[in-house]
């Protein structure tokens, strides 16, 4: 009969493991380091009779073990990084998960979280007609570009905040929900803390830079569980590859939807101060998976982190130590200053303006993630591909449910051109000393000054930050609003 060994007999064992990975002059591998516990852990530890109990015991350290090899590798500047099961909140990989980080545009899950909570209250519904404020009209890119006035569902609106990441039509919702913005920011202020997440607060629906607007990797991995949880109905809402305005075609920000296999959410986010954020989810099977990624420094960046996770998760072999893995809430958020991107993302070297919609390669998305094992690919690229579209693009109107506007008259118009001086003639002498007003470019959610966006005269690629501009004679809208609804996501 074999015998057990003692409890500290085994965490000796592992951090024996933890040290002689960590000697590697390479980064330690995470699948090199669960397969050494697997065979030569068990090589050095008597079996015990219940296999079983072995590896439940023998959990505890390991993951402690797990924790300073990944810390031996972990440069200052590394972005927070959180990946849970969806159904038991266990954590399957954290790094600095309860780090301040400004949240950016993922801020607009609680703002569509608030909103769907009062359609279930009965304090307005889908189809409740909201009209663009001032206030709304002023915020900053990205965004539909409605003048004041104009009238847009909820149903509508929330499908722009959630694809188009429209900085309006989020400012429009708040405005909807509770009637002014000051008293909408401290329902969502009132709901984090309803929901513990203990580290966070908000001061706009949006997401635009504001000094005290912090979250973190584990509030907001709180935040998707609810939505998930408490609003299932609702979820294709949440993976909509595109919107369509008229001929326009507005692509979905998150680029795992359509790319990575099972991807059914959530949001993105970006301004300078924070880097490229994500929170998303995908399902496999009867599991889902939660992923935020905080700092990343490009869009490519951070789509590929999260697909490598995902790919991780997934993995057979992390249900054997899931029984010690800790809790969501067990997470503590630890304060303390919150790290400036701006410098890593928008200054520097870039030779354009860093926007949300960034999808450039970045030399350091793949090579520096040391987390995939030998068995994965080791760069995220390699699990993304074409995938079929999920569903087509969703059809999105201005106007009452009733009486759908043509979305042309959601626009100002273009000023008149002025009349090309002759040749030869010496210009105004008001026009000398002043010029025409100078054409201003501004990073999507950044929080610099920005014209409104230029219209483009077609379907808009993906990931543009154009506007839709009106057209003479625009394809008419639906119908039926209502057939313009997602799919429901078919049966896995």
């Amino acid at each position: 009969m074999w015998q057990t060994k003692p409890a500290h007999d085994l965490c000796r064992t592992g951090h024996w493991l933890a040290s002689a990975f960590s000697a590697q002059a390479k980064p330690v591998m995470e699948g090199q380091f669960l397969r050494a516990i697997s065979q030569q852990g068990a090589d050095r530890l008597a079996p015990t009779t219940s296999r079983f109990a072995l590896r439940a015991s023998f959990a505890g350290c390991l993951l402690a073990a797990f924790g300073l090899v990944l810390a031996a590798g972990i440069p200052a500047h590394a972005n927070p990084i959180l990946l849970v099961e969806a159904d038991t909140g266990r954590v399957i990989e954290q790094k600095e998960a309860g780090r301040p980080w400004h949240p950016a545009s993922v801020t607009k899950l609680m703002t569509v979280y608030v909103a769907l909570n009062a359609v279930r209250n009965g304090r307005l519904k889908f189809d409740t007609p909201i009209t663009v404020s001032p206030a709304a009209a002023a915020q900053q890119p990205s965004k539909m570009g409605f003048k004041v006035g104009t009238v847009v569902t909820l149903d509508n609106a929330l499908k722009m905040v959630l694809v188009k990441s429209a900085n309006d039509m989020a400012w429009l919702v708040g405005e909807g929900v509770a009637g002014s913005m000051p008293a909408f920011v401290a329902e969502m202020n009132a709901t984090a803390a309803h929901l513990g997440m203990t580290g966070t607060h908000f001061e706009n629906p949006n997401g635009l830079p504001d000094p005290a607007q912090v979250t973190t990797a584990r509030d907001l991995a709180i935040l998707a569980r609810a939505i998930i949880y408490h609003f299932p109905e609702q979820e294709a809402l949440f993976r909509i590859p595109a919107i369509k305005i008229g001929k326009v075609v507005l692509r979905n920000y998150n680029r795992l939807i359509d790319r990575y296999p099972g991807a059914d959410g959530m949001k993105t986010g970006f301004v300078c101060g924070s880097g490229y954020n994500l929170v998303a989810t995908a399902t496999r099977g009867n599991k889902r998976l939660i992923a935020v990624i905080l700092g990343a420094r490009s869009g490519t960046a951070r789509t590929e982190q999260a697909a490598l996770m995902f790919e991780k998760g997934f993995q057979s072999s992390w249900s054997v130590f899931g029984a010690a893995a800790p809790l969501l809430s067990a997470i503590p958020n630890s304060g303390g200053p919150i790290y400036d991107m701006r410098a890593e993302v928008c200054g520097g070297k870039r030779a354009v303006t860093a926007s949300e919609a960034d999808d450039e390669p970045d030399p350091q998305s793949s090579s520096s993630f040391s987390f995939a094992t030998p068995a994965l690919p080791k760069s995220g690229a390699e699990l993304l591909q074409t995938l079929p579209p999920s569903m087509p693009p969703v059809p999105v109107y201005v106007g009452t449910r009733n009486a759908v506007e043509d979305y042309a008259t959601a626009y100002e118009p273009d000023p008149p051109k002025k009349p090309k001086a002759a040749a030869g003639s010496k210009p105004d002498s008001k026009s000398a000393s002043t010029g025409d007003k100078p054409k201003t470019g501004g990073e999507k959610a950044s929080g610099d000054a920005a014209k409104k966006p230029a219209q483009p005269k077609g379907a808009v690629a993906a990931g543009s930050s154009a506007t839709p501009k009106p057209k003479p004679k625009p394809a008419p809208a639906p119908a039926n609003p209502e057939a313009a609804a997602p799919a429901p996501k078919p049966a896995t």
